[in-house]
């Protein structure tokens, strides 16, 4: 990856929390990168940086599609989410339902064979949908967690709209057409229902999934597993993710996450991929013939993958605790000193264009209303450290913005150092003063 070494044009946007009230803004004329996006041939295509959730490339990313398997992302975080409550263990043994068990024998779909007269670990199961795709291991889990695959259908719709996703359908846990489902549908769906979503919303997911859970890729990265080995039952389980180590389309530092294929959604896929400490992920939905050409979405996803690591880096433009100077202080009423210093509370870093001269920034500070005093000012005594608002951090020019609909990278602001309240001899000389001035 190409290192960067000028900072782009950066807007600082200082958000205080509740009722806004204005304290300085300053423009500037500035001109801003930018970068050519590939064309992926896709129906629609999508990169994020999963930590900021910066977006790199949107390529008709909110247009709702179908997705398929990769519905499976969300039951993977409702599992994993279960097992971190402490409500569900890895060696848990799970019966396996009538319907779980014919979904599991048809053969036409993803699957490891289940029987009813035996029981599976929670482990087993979830590594057979999380590496193989498996159809009746995943209803099979969902059942077992929320009582039938409709109770836990509603768990998934209350989790994704957590996120804020809204434009979406989701009718059954696997990913698969109603139709295959033996007439187990989700109320008020029909048997030609199929889930789907944009690509904003599967990379939303996808982020909540691998930083909530990092060691999910501990399990999406196997590129081949035996499921029961050593049994009658026992098949080889090799990953539908290629660009995974000995498969077809191997990528260096791939390690997800999920594909999804049926004739309404194409084929697509969720990748995920690390290089030199910054880590994407992308989305490739209904990639073009890709039923055809089997290997088309990876190859896609490989085009975007080396774009994305040649065009973007990450570069720290605040370090923790380090002072706004080219904003003018706040204004303080009542103290030793009659102006603060604001600083930022933690680290901040840009994705930013990689190679991009630099330029002049633009800052706007706003001070919460109720912490401020008729003269809209902050009155002392206030200690070094309080929490004031919220610092935006914006990349001028900027027109994909972050996942999430924000249009930068936001965090704490504190005050930079303390504010005696002043005595009152301060305060009358003070008065005396204005009281003269005012008279001249």
């Amino acid at each position: 990856m190409k290192k960067f070494k000028k900072i782009s044009t950066v807007f600082v946007t200082m958000l205080l929390l509740g009722t806004f009230s204005p304290l300085i803004s300053m423009d500037t004329t500035v001109s801003a990168a930018t970068i050519e996006q590939p064309k992926v041939e896709a129906a629609a295509a999508f990169i994020i940086e999963p930590m900021t959730g910066k977006v790199l490339l949107n390529q008709n990313g909110d247009e709702k599609l179908g997705i398929a398997s990769m519905t499976k992302m969300i039951t993977e975080y409702i599992l994993l989410e279960t097992i971190k409550n402490g409500d569900l263990a890895w060696d848990d043994q799970i019966e396996i339902s009538e319907y779980a068990h014919e979904i599991s024998q048809n053969y036409e779909l993803s699957n490891v064979p289940l029987r009813i007269d035996d029981t599976y670990s929670v482990e087993e199961l979830y590594q057979a949908m999380a590496i193989y795709s498996a159809n009746g291991a995943t209803i099979a889990l969902a059942e077992h967690i929320a009582g039938d695959e409709k109770a836990f259908v509603d768990m998934m719709h209350e989790k994704v709209e957590s996120w804020g996703i809204t434009n979406y359908e989701i009718y059954n846990t696997t990913g698969l057409s109603n139709f295959d489902l033996n007439g187990n549908i989700y109320p008020g769906s029909t048997e030609n229902s199929e889930n789907s979503m944009t690509a904003r919303g599967m990379a939303i997911i996808a982020q909540h999934l691998i930083t909530d859970f990092p060691d999910v890729l501990k399990t999406s990265s196997i590129s081949k597993k035996t499921f029961r080995e050593g049994t009658s039952d026992a098949i080889e389980m090799t990953n539908f993710n290629w660009m995974l180590p000995g498969l077809d389309h191997e990528r260096e530092n791939v390690d997800g996450l999920k594909t999804g294929t049926t004739d309404f959604a194409g084929a697509s896929m969720t990748g995920t991929a690390e290089q030199e400490g910054m880590r994407i992920i992308t989305i490739v939905m209904n990639a073009t013939n890709g039923q055809k050409d089997l290997g088309k979405r990876f190859v896609e996803t490989d085009k975007m993958m080396d774009w994305a690591f040649e065009n973007w880096s990450k570069v720290q433009v605040f370090k923790e605790g380090q002072t706004l100077d080219n904003v003018d202080p706040a204004k303080v009423d009542k103290g030793k000193k009659d102006t603060v210093k604001l600083a930022i509370q933690s680290d901040v870093s840009l994705l930013v264009p990689t190679n991009t001269d630099s330029a002049n920034t633009e800052t706007t500070v706003q001070l919460q209303k109720d912490l401020l005093n008729e003269s809209g000012h902050l009155t002392a005594p206030i200690k070094k450290g309080t929490e004031v608002g919220t610092v935006q951090v914006i990349s001028e020019g900027d027109d994909l913005g972050y996942v999430n609909g924000d249009k930068g990278e936001e965090v704490t602001v504190v005050a930079a150092s303390t504010v005696e309240k002043a005595n009152v001899f301060i305060l009358a000389g003070r008065w005396m003063k204005d009281f003269i001035s005012n008279l001249f």
